[in-house]
């Protein structure tokens, strides 16, 4: 399907990000070692109580290069946890769609509604999550 619709059908779509960076000031490897901290990396449903395919963790990359680096990267965390499966895949980047119209109130969120977007990560459990998994390290 073109142009999913966050209210509407989005199957068989991720919820992400895309970002541009500036490689003279952070790495491809400095994101994805960030990211990792960001994320469950062992919840095969989704994250946090966010629930369902468009939820599951992934990282797209844009060429075999950023492939590497990304598959280097799923290995140090793999290895970080014997015993545990890490469900997120690296996968090709393929068409990104931007949040718009009435949907647009998503972009920012954090930022345009503190409150409420502190409450809802405390009480899905997110910051208490990451600290579990990944200790000093987690992103808040």
């Amino acid at each position: 399907m073109d142009n999913p619709t966050y209210e509407g059908d989005h199957t068989g779509h991720y919820e992400a990000v895309e970002i541009t960076y500036d490689p003279d000031k952070v790495s491809y490897e400095q994101l994805l070692e960030y990211y990792w901290v960001s994320i469950d990396p062992f919840d095969a449903k989704g994250q946090f109580c966010d629930k369902g395919h468009s939820y599951l963790s992934a990282i797209f990359v844009a060429n075999e290069n950023e492939r590497a680096l990304a598959e280097t990267s799923r290995k140090r965390v793999v290895s970080q946890f014997p015993g545990k499966t890490v469900v997120t895949p690296i996968l090709d980047a393929s068409t990104f769609y931007p949040i718009k119209g009435k949907e647009s109130y998503h972009q920012d969120y954090y930022k345009n509604n503190p409150i409420r977007y502190k409450f809802y990560r405390y009480s899905c459990g997110r910051d208490q999550r990451l600290k579990e998994i990944w200790g000093d390290k987690a992103r808040h």
